[in-house]
């Protein structure tokens, strides 16, 4: 399966990583709910870190926001927080502080990418078409779930923010 080998880089880096700004100015609301700003622990030094990913569900009922590792087991911030648990999330104007995390089984996974498709059919159409990823099929859904883990976030009291 055709799956970026690296992390980005350079100038793709820096676009981004363009959200986290947003975030820092209290502004990250102005993304609404498709994206998710979390802070975590490097896994060797122990700083904080920040970065911002595309919400793949979102349960208002319960507070869950789910996102996927798109570069796999490889993204740092997945490897941070399966070492250390996410320090914070913020997602619309909702505030988790050590938020629950659980990450999803290849079932779910599978399930959570298929109504992704169904709920952004064009923007599914584009990653599959930049990433090669076989998104657009069960098959291909079935097999991103074995390699992309997805990450449940839910708030510790339920109220949406602490």
């Amino acid at each position: 399966m055709p799956i970026t080998k690296h992390c980005p880089g350079g100038l793709l880096r820096g676009v981004l990583r363009a959200p986290v700004r947003l975030y820092r100015r209290d502004l990250g609301w102005l993304l609404g709910h498709r994206f998710l700003y979390l802070v975590h622990r490097g896994r060797d030094t122990g700083v904080l870190r920040e970065t911002v990913l595309e919400v793949v569900r979102h349960q208002p009922d319960s507070g869950e926001v789910v996102v996927v590792s798109g570069w796999g087991d490889r993204s740092q911030w997945y490897r941070n927080i399966t070492r250390s648990p996410a320090v914070e999330i913020r997602v619309g104007r909702q505030h988790y502080r050590y938020p629950r995390q659980r990450v999803l089984d290849e079932s779910e996974t599978a399930d959570l990418l298929a109504g992704y498709v169904r709920r952004h059919p064009h923007v599914a159409r584009v990653l599959a078409r930049v990433t090669g990823w076989p998104l657009l099929s069960e098959e291909g859904r079935a097999e991103l779930a074995r390699t992309l883990p997805a990450i449940s976030f839910t708030p510790r009291d339920h109220s949406g923010s602490v």
